[in-house]
């Protein structure tokens, strides 16, 4: 069983003095030389974030969602990449806990709980991002091992990472999702980690190509065992539904972030000899940031407690999603605007929220996605 959420104050309170500490004044500096946070990264694992959600039984810390969410948000307030760092390992673990046999949680979990063998998570490819069932990669049995070939796109945490998620299809056509383990780096036994991909934003952490050249991937490794074949979309989508709760987080993360640097800066800023949060264009600017932050962020706490009772959560992570990702390039636009001038330089954190949140509107599922969703689900009941 999770540890409930108000037992678990400690760590929100420990990340978010961390962040205002530590990370805040210094993640524009690494993100502009789009460099890895080892200090950061480091901290996260003395705080075991990577085990967070794994079960105790493994050697996590096995906290709620709820909790989790919190701190994905603070994490995002500080710098979105920071969750990122922990997302993509943080889908593969809630996969291995839920679909692996017996002997895969207990092989790779406690491995999984302090940040030094991390996972990737390996789904879109260059032709294939939301229609997933259009994946080329292949996946070919030969006696007790498979044989890999295909190339995936958008691979975060690629390079550093020892374990991948990899999404590829049988013989069969059957999507499957095989455990693939590597050493750090960019090649490594028929996988090769090219093409690092320049993003708007989203700095500090890899974004990558991998090619798959006969790479070879034991039977027992693949997800859920043989009773896994075919069953890897399934697994994937259902730990993507939880991962849209974490890029709900994020969301609120950057717009929080840029609501408070709105407000200071329209406290200090003055205009016609006053500041300018006394104008009423601002003042009321700033009440409808506040207002949709708010709003994003119930939303984003409600799925996660609904996921915490066992409900189905397809419905209310999809408008927490969609709501929440919305909001933060809408409120970090606004803060721009408040700006002026001073918004559009790279001397204000506020250009840095415009370049990120655009990620979370397009990740795990763009936002006409999640309207699909919506409505499909709707409907259906």
């Amino acid at each position: 069983m999770p540890v409930e959420s108000e037992d678990t104050d400690w760590i929100v309170d420990a990340v978010r003095a961390w962040v205002d500490r530590d990370v805040v004044h210094q993640a524009s500096a690494h993100e502009h030389a789009d460099e890895f946070p080892q200090a950061m990264f480091d901290q996260m694992c003395a705080f075991g974030l990577f085990g967070s959600t794994i079960p105790p039984e493994y050697g996590g810390l096995g906290l709620d969602a709820t909790t989790y969410a919190r701190i994905i948000e603070e994490l995002s307030r500080g710098w979105m990449t920071l969750a990122g760092i922990v997302n993509t390992h943080k889908i593969g673990a809630t996969m291995i806990a839920r679909f692996g046999t017996e002997e895969q949680k207990r092989q790779f979990l406690p491995r999984m709980c302090d940040g030094s063998f991390r996972a990737a998570f390996s789904l879109s490819e260059p032709d294939a991002g939301s229609d997933a069932k259009a994946l080329r990669a292949r996946a070919t049995r030969d006696g007790d091992e498979w044989r890999i070939n295909g190339t995936k796109m958008w691979v975060t945490n690629g390079v550093r990472s020892s374990l991948v998620m990899l999404l590829a299809k049988t013989d069969t056509d059957q999507i499957t999702c095989f455990l693939v383990e590597k050493e750090p780096g960019e090649r490594f036994e028929g996988i090769t980690a090219s093409n690092t991909i320049g993003k708007l934003g989203y700095r500090g952490v890899e974004t990558v190509e991998m090619s798959y050249v006969d790479h070879r991937v034991p039977n027992a490794n693949v997800l859920g065992g043989e009773d896994g074949i075919g069953h890897g979309l399934r697994y994937a989508l259902s730990a993507l539904e939880f991962g849209r709760i974490n890029i709900a987080a994020r969301a609120v993360g950057v717009a929080q972030a840029a609501l408070d640097d709105a407000m200071a800066y329209a406290k200090e800023r003055e205009t016609f000899g006053r500041p300018i949060a006394q104008h009423q264009a601002v003042a009321f600017r700033l009440a409808e940031m506040a207002t949709k932050v708010h709003a994003a962020r119930l939303m984003t706490y409600d799925a996660a407690q609904k996921f915490d009772r066992g409900e189905r959560i397809d419905l209310e992570a999809g408008m927490a999603k969609l709501f929440a990702s919305e909001t933060a390039f809408e409120v970090a636009m606004d803060a721009v605007r408040i700006h002026g001038g001073n918004g559009y330089t790279t001397e204000y954190r506020v250009e840095r929220y415009l370049r990120d949140s655009p990620l979370m509107i397009i990740g795990e599922g763009t936002s006409e996605i999640q309207k699909m969703v919506i409505a499909r689900t709707l409907l259906a009941e």
